[in-house]
């Protein structure tokens, strides 16, 4: 497992969000190209009304800054020497971009501080709120810390299921075996996994090899011209962890230990299955997921059997006593 370049650390350039997501939000770059290669560091949107009012501590490097009404009527009451002293030193702060929200008409103070300064200036039809809301959407899938698993994942009743374990010992099989049930396929061998939220992950293919397959003897197949579209998805939660195993007699065979696995700082409920000859890992692998379901919903059927036992052998001790 090691960290890929999706880490927050390294950001995201104003160069990508334009060619992602320009066409869909309408953005136009009307000043400050030369400066397209700056780096969005950060997912949270800055208002800089108080910036321009001259409390510039308030800005943090690295961010996109909204400007909304507020700003451009503020703007727009200062004297022309005021207001480019003003939006200087906004420029000054090293931020990663303006972005004039309401398609509102952009002041040419504005247009030549960002073209003096090379920062990015783009202008969208989008509402304030509404392009808030979009661009931190989008920064917090772009930013999220990411990791690449060696595995394969899968949704299985709908549940995503990642198989891992050393090379060689099946995972690419029992996929394709639950692939030909009617489970989707997601990845196979590298899983970029990034974080969902403080408490999940979600994993996806490189584009390089989405929907294709390494199995023994057959090569690489293709796994949605082979089963159809509805065969596969782009991305999926990890919700569990399947790790095949050599077969050893070491492995826990009651269940009542929850076992994690730790991606990201997450720890995904875990399974470890057994691998030898007549073993159909598809159907292990089906009631892991069902069984792991049922544990979400409160019900752990090895933990109520260890209580029901535990429950006979007291009942069962208390009747030697009274008998003797």
């Amino acid at each position: 497992m090691k960290n890929t370049e999706g880490d927050r650390g390294l950001g995201v350039s104003v160069r990508a969000l334009l060619a992602e997501e320009g066409t869909r939000w309408n953005l136009e770059l009307v000043a400050g190209k030369t400066g397209v290669h700056r780096r969005i560091l950060a997912p949270r949107i800055q208002k800089p009304g108080l910036a321009l009012a001259g409390y510039v501590r308030q800005i943090h490097p690295g961010r996109v800054q909204v400007i909304g009404t507020p700003e451009l009527s503020y703007l727009q009451s200062m004297g022309p020497l005021a207001a480019r002293r003003a939006v200087e030193r906004v420029c000054a702060e090293e931020v990663a971009c303006f972005i004039v929200s309401n398609g509102a008409d952009v002041p040419t103070v504005l247009r030549r501080s960002a073209e003096r300064y090379r920062v990015p200036l783009l202008r969208t039809p989008l509402k304030s709120a509404v392009l808030i809301r979009a661009v931190t959407t989008w920064l917090d899938e772009k930013l999220a810390p990411r990791v690449t698993v060696h595995g394969v994942l899968l949704r299985v009743f709908g549940l995503g299921v990642l198989i891992v374990g050393k090379s060689g010992i099946g995972k690419s099989e029992a996929a394709l075996d639950l692939i030909a049930r009617g489970h989707r396929f997601v990845a196979d061998d590298v899983v970029e996994v990034a974080e969902m939220t403080p408490l999940g992950v979600k994993g996806r293919s490189p584009n390089l090899t989405q929907y294709h397959m390494e199995i023994h003897g057959l090569g690489i197949i293709n796994v949605r011209e082979l089963f159809g579209t509805l065969a596969t998805v782009d991305e999926q939660p990890i919700d569990l962890v399947v790790e095949l195993v050599e077969w050893s007699n070491s492995v826990d065979r009651l269940g009542l230990e929850d076992q994690g696995y730790p991606i990201l700082q997450v720890s995904v409920p875990m399974v470890r299955l057994p691998v030898s000859p007549g073993r159909n890992l598809a159907t292990l692998i089906e009631v892991a997921a069902r069984n792991q379901t049922l544990k979400a919903s409160g019900r752990h059927a090895a933990k109520r059997f260890s209580t029901m036992i535990d429950r006979e052998i007291r009942r069962a001790g208390r009747g030697d006593t009274r008998a003797n």
